[in-house]
């Protein structure tokens, strides 16, 4: 029986092993973390992460080839696969801070793995990770090896999460990249076999070690180079009366664009995105790419104006100040069908409003008071690191009025709505009986286009969605506050 091992029970590790061991029954996996709470939760009735599907494939597999427990030595001794799924957060000091990764965590478990292991490894990056991370690695345990023999591949993740689970069973491609050596190469096989018991092999691809590591942060980028392009063209279409949705989708339908990836909205979050094209930044600037360095730099720079112009919109529109309003928040995570709030644009906002001395209402179905409250008083990159690392001090998040139990409830006495989160529940709401609870104007700021505002009109909002022509009331108002 082949054994697996990964380092770390986050959202990577735990589904993608999770989803080896139920098409892989013969393979013994486990996952380890040196989180107590978590191996238990992973082990428990409800598991630590949301994802849709992820029920149901741990309990198939959990205690019969699918185990998760904090004995990390012993399992990572015995593994002939090892896979590191640690945190790789954003520098906050010292050389590169604020670009660079930090990969204290990773280098960390390679000395373990190196401390631990008595027989001959493949030890595989699933982490992000920057170009050479490898190298850098093999020195490590070369250094450290007493006689044993080390092969490191770098096998990237490309989950969306909300979909993780199906992205597992049926992946767009698998990337293997392993050393141009007869070992290497030995080792890139033995991990293809493993995917190739269920992923069409025309979908597995192999390359060098280099390859594999810049295209997740190149993938990344990409993908939210596309978000930061429709959100600038969001902004003009509201200064000249265009749809951004009637553009993105006659943009979408040339077969070279395609229409992934088009849709405005209130900016992009989660724990990739902004993290990866920082160290793609740092990396540019390293090798004396500085023009290269700032393309990249600016699809940030819309992100991070795309937020702020949001907040303008909304104090601006509510005749220049939300002091002592309530205003409910509807959806705290980045996006639907998930729990994470990792670079939130929420978080933003919410401080942004906090700022004008906003009292708060926050309603989502999938995230706790606890972790809003954490999400708002923690500091820029500490979310990335384990979470009893993570320096809370006094925050903002305790002016919240509150979290709700519905979006009703956060609605009721609001003078405004703000819908930070695609939820398809804030699609079907009765916004009649919003409206009858609310404060006078009533206004709906929609931050992810999910309703109708002609039909919230009738009813009474003032309504302004990303890019959409402008309500009359918000052609008086400046755009900025």
């Amino acid at each position: 029986m082949v054994k697996i091992c990964c380092i770390g029970a986050g959202y990577v590790g735990g589904p993608t092993m999770a989803v080896i061991a139920l098409k892989c029954p013969d393979v013994e996996v486990v996952v380890v973390d040196i989180s107590e709470a978590r191996i238990a939760g992973w082990n428990s009735e409800r598991l630590p992460i949301y994802e849709p599907g992820l029920d149901d494939v741990v309990k198939q597999c959990r205690g019969r080839n699918l185990f998760f427990s904090t004995d990390v030595n012993r399992y990572v001794g015995e593994a002939d696969i090892v896979f590191v799924s640690v945190n790789t957060p954003t520098k906050t000091r010292g050389l590169g801070a604020g670009k660079a990764a930090d990969l204290t965590y990773w280098e960390s478990a390679a000395r373990m793995i190196a401390d631990v292991s008595r027989s001959d490894k493949i030890v595989v990056e699933k982490s992000t990770v920057p170009v050479k991370t490898a190298e850098a690695i093999e020195k490590i345990l070369a250094h450290n090896g007493r006689g044993v023999r080390y092969q490191i591949l770098s096998n990237p993740e490309f989950l969306a999460e909300g979909t993780a689970v199906q992205d597992l069973f049926c992946p767009d491609r698998v990337l293997i990249g392993g050393r141009e050596t007869p070992e290497g190469q030995a080792a890139v096989k033995a991990l293809k076999d493993v995917y190739a018991r269920w992923v069409p092999e025309d979908r597995i691809i192999t390359t060098n070690l280099w390859s594999a590591e810049l295209s997740k942060l190149a993938a990344n980028a990409f993908l939210a180079q596309r978000i930061s392009s429709v959100n600038a063209i969001s902004a003009l279409c509201e200064a000249t009366g265009a749809d951004v949705t009637e553009v993105a989708y006659s943009i979408g339908k040339d077969k070279r664009i395609g229409p992934r990836f088009l849709s405005a909205s209130v900016g992009f979050g989660g724990s990739c995105f902004q993290k990866d094209i920082l160290n793609l930044v740092y990396i540019c600037e390293c090798y004396a790419l500085p023009e290269v360095a700032e393309y990249w730099r600016q699809v940030i720079g819309i992100n991070d104006y795309q937020k702020s112009r949001f907040v303008n919109r909304v104090v601006s529109s509510m005749f220049n100040t939300v002091a002592g309003k309530k205003v409910a928040v509807l959806g705290f995570a980045f996006k639907k069908d998930t729990g994470d709030t990792r670079e939130t644009p929420a978080i933003d906002v919410c401080r942004g409003l906090l700022g004008d001395k906003a009292v708060l209402s926050i309603y989502d179905p999938q995230v706790t008071e606890e972790q809003v409250r954490r999400d708002l008083a923690m500091n820029k990159f500490d979310w990335d690191h384990p979470r009893h690392l993570q320096p809370v001090g006094e925050t903002a998040g305790q002016q919240v009025l509150g979290v709700a139990p519905d979006a009703y409830e956060a609605a009721r006495d609001a003078h405004a709505v703000c819908i930070l989160t695609e939820w398809d529940e804030f699609r079907s709401l009765d916004y009649t009986r919003m409206y009858d609870a609310m404060q006078k104007p009533a206004f709906v700021f929609d931050g992810r286009n999910i309703v109708d505002p002609e039909k919230l009109r009738e009813i009474g909002f003032i309504v302004y969605s990303i890019g959409k022509p402008l309500d009359h009331w918000l052609r008086d108002t400046p755009a900025v506050a």
